[in-house]
């Protein structure tokens, strides 16, 4: 294949729930990144942060239970949750492309993302974060605190936040410019901090982006050739875990579309991705959306694997 400009979207599972565990399973992302850096590709990083931002709201946000901790507003969490997924990111891939001889830079940027302050996300939050809980748990938790929590596609109960659409990425330029010059940027983590148009210019408002989202405006805005969302199964299916489940592999956006419109894809995990893509695709109409998973990355580049939506079938 020949060179491209691929924006990678992480899934939760290319990190951790703890700082420990997620130093130990970047190894493997960074690898499965410099796979494609090696290949001759120009890749950025985009990511998610659901379980970290809840874990850390939950212990230095609004719900903290010490009295000498201070503070911090959402926003500002997922500044955090940025700064410390990108670091070990980088420092991963960074190792990565030293054991490989490789000669490349790598950084992450604290990235802002501009939403609308009236989105109606606001008035029905959707955007799970934090642990998983029992139904008993999070019935104990939304009495005790106020919490809202909702089923994540049979693996218990999270907390919901607001899921602003995200309209624009407040550093897309200084990205473009580090990408250009061949450097490989992680930006748009957990979708951005998301702020919104003030009087002093930009202000933090509460609320987590859904990272596939902002990675498709990340891709269109770079003019990517490829978005590649990252999950947990090879391939985006129809009738999931059914009887009749079906692997869609190579399919157009109009069959995308007729798919997602007739309910095939849940809310919680594979409906953003799916959306992302489209809305990707809609702005790149050259450009080729994948989803697949983590181990499978390089494959899914050759058609072999993972499920390629196009705006017209080749």
């Amino acid at each position: 294949m020949s060179k491209k400009r691929i924006v990678v979207a992480l899934g939760g599972n290319a990190l951790g729930n703890n700082a420990q565990e997620q130093l130990d399973l970047v190894k493997k992302t960074a690898c499965t990144i410099v796979d494609l850096i090696e290949a001759g590709h120009d890749v950025i990083v985009g990511h998610g942060n659901g379980p970290q931002v809840g874990m850390i709201n939950l212990a230095l946000g609004e719900f903290a239970t010490r009295a000498e901790l201070p503070y911090i507003p959402l926003p500002e969490c997922g500044a955090m949750s940025q700064g410390y997924i990108g670091y070990h990111l980088q420092q991963a891939i960074y190792n990565e492309l030293h054991s490989r001889n490789i000669s490349k830079n790598v950084i992450s940027l604290i990235t802002q993302t501009i939403v609308d302050k009236d989105d109606d996300a606001f008035k029905n939050p959707t955007k799970p974060v934090g642990a998983f809980y029992t139904k008993e748990q999070a019935e104990a938790l939304t009495k005790e605190k106020g919490d809202i929590f909702i089923e994540d596609s049979g693996r218990g109960y999270r907390r919901v936040v607001p899921s602003p659409a995200p309209q624009c990425i407040v550093e897309i330029n200084i990205i473009k410019e580090l990408v250009s010059h061949g450097n490989i940027v992680i930006s748009a983590g957990g979708g951005g901090i998301p702020v919104t148009e003030c009087e002093p210019g930009l202000c933090g408002i509460p609320a987590v982006i859904d990272k596939d989202k902002s990675c498709a405006i990340l891709a269109a805005s770079l003019m990517a050739d490829i978005l590649l969302i990252l999950t947990a199964v090879d391939f985006v299916y129809t009738d999931f875990n059914t009887e009749n489940q079906k692997a869609l592999t190579k399919i157009s956006t109009s069959e995308a579309l007729q798919y997602r419109n007739s309910g095939h894809f849940a809310k919680g995990s594979m409906l953003p991705k799916v959306d992302a893509c489209l809305e990707f695709l809609s702005k790149n109409p050259d450009g080729v959306a994948i989803i697949t998973s983590l181990s499978n990355a390089k494959n899914a580049l050759d058609g072999s694997v993972g499920t390629i939506i196009f705006n017209k079938m080749r």
